[in-house]
């Protein structure tokens, strides 16, 4: 640079060369830089004083007020008062003080040279009060000390891959890692500290990532996302909308005396916490109770005869006067919000995940998007609201079991006198005038902040800016919701799982396709009634082209008890085929008829008693579609049931085979690979419809997060 004048700077270059440019243009070119410039002071990180033992803290400020007086005469660097004579700028050099400084240490007990005042007083010019600190103090510590790298490495290796295994000792895990180093490194290359030392590295490396904690806790800690973790925020009714199940920490009387804990399925809507929908069933919930949870959402909740009528929309916050004009079915209807899901987030359990359930929600328009495997924090919403609903509801019925077995008290079972229907119309009160109306801390309106509200508060101030929309179902939209199964109508009719249907209006459809692209007919079932099926036939006189028929079990006038799927595989499994395919199913409804009769007269193993309660219990849910739609049930309409199953598991809900092979329609489910919680396709039902641009596959999307 040769000169300088106004914003302009003129450049030599080695060559001679002279050029003028302007110093804007200077400065913002890339490879504009200053050389030999002074280090850009730092601000000295004073907050850190604070986390440096006293005795440190206090030694620097004292250095500190040595530096100045050598610099400047004063201990304070003030410049009232006079300095002492042997630090006086006007008379001593600034050797001389530091002379004066290095004695005047040393005879107060702390040897100290000039050489170290001069360091100290570079040090404090550079860095301030934080260049005069004993840094010894402020090296980083780490709760491994010196322990072996490969050791450290080791008992990182064990304990991540134990986190799905059983917890054991400290012992066994020093075991494991011995073995690991000597793989690894041969053996007794790499020794291992001692048991106490082992211990404490074992500690610091497990305690905060929670790896020595109870098994529940480990699969959890697993299973959670990488963080930071993003808040769900639902601005709408309906927006989100989460689904579990959960069993009951309380016993429920069956038929002949049957006592078991059942089983709770909730939805629960995100936006304004309310449990849109509740199902309580015995243990094993079924794809088909899933899709009729989702039925009830849509559709008003009816006041029970003996509800008083503080429990009536018409007496609560919800804009009632409104909303009927809109939609004529909440006349008479309990103090429950009617919520259409958008989005509906479920766990990866076959019920969820199966074919029937997501081709129901697809019929709806329902978005499905499932939760990584294992992992409860996705819908900790739901989870959180089961916890609820035990302390505020389920320990105050009688037969209350605890959460597990060491809470629970002496002869529970005997405790029990509730019948699960009893029980369920118990839940369904207390959601109504006591989930309901509860003020939620989570539920805050924009315009009161300071104020938490209820649920049905909640869904009056949304449903005021986002609008109520009906959605009315009957009876062909039940039997939409129902499990799906294809096949041919042979001349005996249609075969399922070795029961045969059949009736005259199949007369002219046997032997021919349908008019789908397969050529096979849709047939719907309901797991927990087997003894009719209903048929998707065309009606030529009907405008709307098709129909459906329901088609009886040839052998219904045999069995008249009521019985589930799981009783009839329960029969499958204990009589052997001797005979004929026909004779064979025969055998079945004798050997089904026997054993539902020997339960009700009291006689039976333990196991056929609990299997013909439940089935009983299936028979008594023909007013449940009453009390949802407003309408007594049509002559062969499908009964709404209330409670049966007998397995715990989707697994055993089809194995609906055909037994002709001629007859059988299978699709596979799309699945991600290397998923251990894949979902199970349900023999014989299709798999949804899907669009043919895919934005992405939920499934797969759930084990990203």
């Amino acid at each position: 640079m040769a000169a300088l004048a106004g914003g302009q700077v003129q450049l030599v270059a080695e060559d001679g060369e002279v050029a003028a440019l302007l110093l804007s243009l200077l400065f913002a070119d890339a490879g504009f830089e200053v050389l030999d410039a002074a280090e850009v002071p730092r601000v000295p990180p004073l907050g850190l004083l604070e986390s440096l033992p006293e005795a440190v803290r206090e030694r620097a400020l004292a250095w500190e007020r040595h530096v100045r007086e050598v610099e400047t005469g004063r201990p304070g660097g003030d410049a009232a008062g006079a300095p002492r004579a042997e630090y006086d700028p006007g008379t001593r050099t600034l050797a001389q003080r530091e002379e004066a400084k290095a004695t005047e240490l040393s005879a107060a007990g702390m040897r100290t040279s000039a050489v170290t005042v001069r360091r100290m007083r570079a040090r404090y010019r550079r860095e301030g009060v934080w260049g005069l600190v004993d840094h010894r103090a402020t090296r980083p510590r780490t709760a491994l000390g010196r322990a072996d790298e490969r050791v450290v490495a080791a008992v990182q290796e064990v304990l991540e891959a134990g986190q799905e295994r059983s917890g054991g000792t400290l012992g066994r895990l020093r075991v494991y890692t011995e073995r690991l180093l000597a793989e690894r490194h041969g053996e007794g290359v790499v020794p291992l500290p001692s048991s106490a030392t082992f211990n404490r590295l074992v500690r610091a490396l497990a305690d905060g990532r929670g790896l020595l904690g109870g098994a529940r806790q480990r699969r959890w800690r697993s299973a959670r996302p990488a963080p930071p973790f993003v808040p769900t925020t639902v601005m709408a009714p309906g927006e989100l909308v989460m689904m579990d199940s959960t069993v009951l920490d309380a016993f429920v009387v069956l038929d002949d005396g049957v006592v078991e804990r059942p089983e709770l399925t909730i939805a629960l809507d995100v936006a304004t916490r309310s449990i849109c929908a509740a199902v309580l069933r015995p243990k094993g919930t079924r794809s088909v109770d899933a899709a009729l949870l989702l039925a009830q959402m849509m559709v008003p909740a009816p006041m029970r005869p003996t509800w008083p009528e503080a429990l009536a929309m018409e007496a609560s916050v919800v804009p009632y006067e409104r909303l009927l004009s809109v939609d004529a079915r909440l006349e008479g209807a309990a103090a429950r919000p009617v919520i259409t899901p958008q989005t509906i987030v479920v766990d990866q359990g076959n019920v969820f995940v199966s074919s029937s359930f997501i081709a129901a929600c697809e019929s709806l328009g329902v978005s499905v998007q499932p939760a990584p495997p294992g992992n409860g924090p996705a819908k900790g919403h739901v989870e959180r609201t089961f916890s609820s609903i035990k302390t505020l509801f389920v320990q105050h019925v009688a037969g209350y079991t605890g959460a597990h077995t060491g809470e629970r008290g002496q002869d529970t079972e005997d405790e029990a006198v509730w019948t699960l229907a009893q029980l369920a119309e118990l839940l369904q009160e207390w959601i109504v005038c006591g989930w309901q109306v509860r003020e939620h801390d989570g539920l805050r309106h924009p315009m009161m902040p300071r104020r938490a509200l209820s649920p049905n508060e909640m869904w009056a101030a949304l449903v005021a800016v986002c609008g109520y929309v009906p959605v009315p179902l009957g009876r062909e939209d039940y039997i939409e919701l129902m499990p799906v199964k294809r096949q041919k109508i042979n001349d005996y009719g249609i075969r399922i799982d070795y029961r045969t249907y059949d009736h005259k209006v199949l007369n002219l459809y046997r032997g021919e396709r349908s008019s789908a692209a397969d050529g096979l007919w849709e047939i719907h079932y309901d797991p927990h009634d087997p003894g009719q099926v209903w048929v998707r036939l065309p009606a030529r006189d009907c405008p709307q082209g098709d129909r459906w028929e329901p088609v009886s079990w040839i052998h219904h006038t045999l069995v008249n008890a009521p019985f589930t799927d799981f009783t009839w595989q329960h029969i499958r499994r204990t009589v052997a085929r001797r005979a004929d395919r026909v004779q064979h199913e025969h055998d079945l409804a004798l050997a089904l008829r026997e054993l539902l009769e020997r339960a009700a007269a009291g006689h039976g193993t333990r196991r056929e008693k609990v299997v013909a309660a439940r089935a009983r219990t299936a028979g008594n849910g023909g007013e449940v579609w009453g009390i949802l739609y407003g309408q007594q049930p049509e002559a062969g309409a499908p009964e709404l049931v209330d409670e049966n199953v007998f397995d715990d598991s989707e697994d055993d809900e089809e194995t609906l085979t055909e037994d002709d092979a001629s007859g059988i329609w299978s699709a596979e489910h799309a699945q991600p690979s290397g998923s251990s919680s894949a979902p199970v396709q349900e023999a014989g039902v299709p798999a949804p419809r899907r669009p043919q641009v895919t934005v992405y596959d939920p499934f797969e999307e759930s084990l990203r997060w």
